[in-house]
């Protein structure tokens, strides 16, 4: 008879590393959740129109006279920030640095057709086939220069890889 204890021991032994004590080894504190994420801007007003009337996002309102307004999208909340003065984002500062939105394949190609009409400062459009976040990415930038990114998960390696421009004239 075949022992099958020693590979189930395996399986068994792992399975109670991953469940118990990695959970001990992710950290001091144990963060239950996400409350808001913050991004600066340098014209509130020009930014709220962005995020609420152009990308979608649910206005919440503005934070009395702070100076922030809160949006809304999935379970995030997303303050934008006025800056206490205006940073000049006409230069790349960091091309790791964004904000990712997940979308449909769909609303994907309509960005593409509505930032293209609105000349909406493109960065790039990439296809990602491997790593965390695979699919189709749209980069772009807000008013204040922000990198933001759109991506279609539904995206994978040997799907067609049109152009952004061919997007947005489809």
């Amino acid at each position: 008879m075949k022992d099958v204890a020693s590979p189930l021991t395996g399986v068994l032994a792992l399975a109670y590393f991953v469940l118990v004590k990695m959970e001990v080894s992710m950290g001091l504190l144990k963060i239950e959740g996400v409350t808001h994420w913050s991004i600066p801007v340098n014209d509130l007003g020009e930014s709220e129109k962005f995020y609420g009337d152009l990308l979608g996002l649910k206005p919440l309102g503005r934070l009395g006279d702070s100076g922030m307004s809160c949006f809304n999208v999935g379970d995030h909340n997303i303050l934008l920030c006025q800056r206490a003065e205006t940073v000049d984002k006409s230069f790349v500062e960091d091309h790791n640095v964004h904000h990712s939105f997940t979308v449909s394949p769909e609303t994907l190609v309509q960005a593409c057709k509505i930032f293209y009409e609105k000349k909406i400062p493109i960065d790039r459009l990439y296809y990602r086939g491997k790593g965390f976040f695979t699919g189709r990415e749209l980069y772009f930038f807000d008013p204040t220069g922000n990198r933001l990114e759109l991506r279609d998960p539904t995206w994978k390696p040997g799907m067609p890889e049109p152009s952004f421009e061919d997007l947005a004239r489809s």
